[in-house]
């Protein structure tokens, strides 16, 4: 693809986003105007809320919330990979945890959100801890399958230049990982942003979470409320993008065509 054929893509791209915004926004219009009630305002008295609340103590709760997501993808691509790799590459390691990863890996991890708080209380700890859980299991499986598909034939190639076990990591597992740890965290983003929201309702005064449920089911002030989950959608969106952002830089040859 040539960079003019590229910047057209992206212009494209930003086009379809754009209209989808304002499609949705006067989606929202519509139904505000139908509704007419005080809890559901219109985009653009959300809108002025927003701006004002940006003032105030929004943006301390989005960077608490930005934090615990942020320290959690970056232990669960840390202690994933690894270990991904490991069962990808070694069948009697794989056949020894395939059982266990098979049983945990489809139950909902927020039921156990209860549980972490009893042991790990109500702080950062926990609430890092239930998003580290969600991104591992999802990195650890397709980083795995992802390393039991690369040939023999390549490995033995680049180990006969004299590549040791550093170099294989480097230029082997490490390249042919990293679309798995990206696909992984494009389809766990929203999921981790939804539990991130649950818990932060457990006994804090930082997040989102909190912030969206204090203003509206204590204080009523549904502006400020809507003004909240927009600031978590911007969140969760912005995740995504950066991790398309990083497919394409680090992943070029998937986008070639």
């Amino acid at each position: 693809m040539s960079n003019l054929e590229g910047e057209n893509v992206k212009v494209m791209r930003a086009k379809a986003v754009l209209l989808a915004l304002v499609l949705l926004l006067l989606l929202w219009q519509v139904l505000a105007w139908i509704v007419n009630l005080a809890i559901l305002p219109s985009p653009w008295e959300v809108g002025q809320t927003l701006i004002r609340e940006l003032g105030r103590d929004l943006p301390g709760h989005f960077l608490a919330s930005f934090w615990r997501v942020f320290a959690s993808t970056l232990l669960a691509i840390l202690f994933a990979s690894p270990l991904g790799l490991m069962l990808g590459q070694s069948k009697p390691l794989d056949r020894f945890f395939a059982p266990v990863i098979y049983l945990l890996y489809p139950i909902p991890k927020v039921v156990l959100l209860p549980i972490v708080v009893l042991f790990l209380g109500i702080g950062d700890v926990s609430k890092i801890f239930m998003i580290f859980l969600i991104l591992f299991f999802q990195i650890l499986v397709l980083v795995r399958d992802q390393a039991a598909t690369l040939r023999p034939e390549l490995i033995q190639s680049v180990r006969s230049l004299g590549a040791g076990r550093r170099a294989l990591f480097r230029y082997v597992y490490f390249p042919a990982s990293i679309p798995a740890i990206l696909t992984a965290l494009r389809q766990s983003v929203g999921t981790a942003v939804a539990v991130l929201y649950v818990a932060e309702l457990f006994a804090t005064q930082k997040g989102l979470g909190y912030y969206i449920y204090l203003k509206g089911s204590n204080l009523f002030d549904y502006p400020a409320m809507y003004a909240g989950v927009v600031a978590m959608s911007v969140l969760g969106l912005g995740l995504y993008f950066v991790v398309d952002w990083l497919e394409r830089k680090l992943c070029p040859w998937q986008f070639a065509r």
